[in-house]
């Protein structure tokens, strides 16, 4: 495919544009002309990247590979409706939010928020989301990743061209930033700058992220819990794992160890909860390889029991979370309460406790009866698991 912008404007006469010409001796600045031979004509590829810097053609010319109907316009957001209603609302639930969590916006409350209040990098990754649940057969995304910060950009990237390759469609993202190259493993890259393309991902590869575990008490808690869903007491006798990269805190999961009764007799299983990745990097693909890890160190003995091994219950009602943990051998599904207990029960045990208690007040009230997904799961290891 060889395309070829060719644009022109009225030559400007003014005294500041003569004075302009006269001091850089620009003679014609009417025209801009660039060909791009672009080996895409077949549908063997999924992503597609033109990058070069601003003024270089990149949005002419990605007007021209599928035309102008194909740029994507993600500008009519509800100013009121949350983002989960505003994305495809005619479609299914489940696929929004394994969109949502796919391109790593995994910040539950910011579901619940109207797109107009949300940080420019939440309205990147809603964008993406939106873009994946609605995905077009080919699409041109301008301006990509340009307007947040890179490391929101560049693991947002990968996050969105990991989900895209799974749809049947084609997208070319227009960039004027480099390092999104080895996150998004683009099938193509054309150069504005050089008029270079090449196919091929081989040479890009997405970078090698070492990350440092440590365990310790509560004292990070506070710099995660903003980004929980969950707003409760502090897990009794709990122990904590925080995740670094480059000395930075990115996750964070409590740890701790609960009586349950087996066929042969009592046993001690660890539990975990209050897992929360940093939204910088969800979507990297560290979250589940640092639950796995702080599971496997209990299997092994070296967890919060030094010497003790032992399996691990966790619990989420988030949708994408329960996805990965049923697609990972090492992990067993054992519950799925889709409901709460009973509100008259609730509302006994509460006017029984408020009674002791002398107080009469809020008898009505009680939990239970609402729509709950919390699933429950059981890391029993590789060896089990194989």
């Amino acid at each position: 495919m060889k395309v070829t912008v060719d644009q022109s404007c009225p030559d400007a006469t003014t005294y500041r544009a003569a004075r302009v010409k006269s001091l850089f001796n620009v003679e014609d600045a009417t025209r801009f002309t660039h060909t791009a031979a672009l080996d895409i004509d077949d549908t063997d590829w999924r992503i597609g990247i033109i990058v070069g810097p601003s003024g270089s053609g990149k949005t002419s010319l990605g007007r021209r590979v599928f035309g102008p109907d194909a740029m994507w316009e993600n500008l009519d957001w509800p100013d009121d409706a949350p983002i989960v209603d505003a994305i495809a609302p005619d479609g299914d639930f489940d696929a929004v939010t394994a969109a949502l969590g796919a391109v790593g916006l995994g910040d539950v409350p910011a579901w619940l928020r109207p797109y107009r209040v949300l940080s420019n990098g939440e309205r990147f990754r809603a964008d993406l989301a939106r873009l994946i649940a609605e995905h077009p057969a080919q699409v041109v995304v301008d301006e990509f990743s340009s307007v947040v910060d890179r490391q929101i950009a560049r693991v947002g990237a990968g996050a969105f061209a990991k989900s895209w390759r799974r749809t049947t469609g084609q997208a070319v993202l227009l960039s004027c930033h480099y390092d999104i190259l080895d996150w998004v493993q683009p099938d193509w890259v054309y150069e504005t700058d050089t008029a270079t393309f090449t196919r091929g991902s081989v040479q890009y590869r997405r970078p090698r992220i070492e990350v440092d575990i440590r365990q310790g008490g509560w004292g990070l808690w506070p710099y995660f819990e903003p980004h929980h869903y969950l707003k409760m007491p502090l897990m009794v006798a709990g122990r904590c794992y925080v995740a670094f990269i480059d000395g930075e805190p990115i996750a964070h999961l409590g740890m701790a160890t609960s009586y349950l009764n087996t066929r042969n007799g009592p046993a001690v299983e660890a539990r975990a909860c209050r897992m929360v990745v940093l939204p910088e990097w969800q979507g990297a693909g560290v979250g589940m390889r640092f639950l796995n890890e702080c599971c496997r160190l209990q299997h092994a003995g070296e967890g919060v029991l030094p010497g003790r091994r032992m399996t691990t219950r966790f619990h989420t009602s988030h949708p994408h979370l329960n996805a990965a943990l049923r697609r990972d051998p090492k992990w067993r599904q054992m519950s799925a309460a889709l409901h709460g207990a009973s509100k008259k029960t609730s509302s006994r045990t509460m006017a029984a406790s408020r009674k002791k208690n002398q107080s009469g007040a809020g008898i009505g009230t009680g939990y239970g009866g609402h729509l709950r997904a919390v699933q429950g799961h059981r890391y029993i290891g590789e060896r089990e698991a194989a």
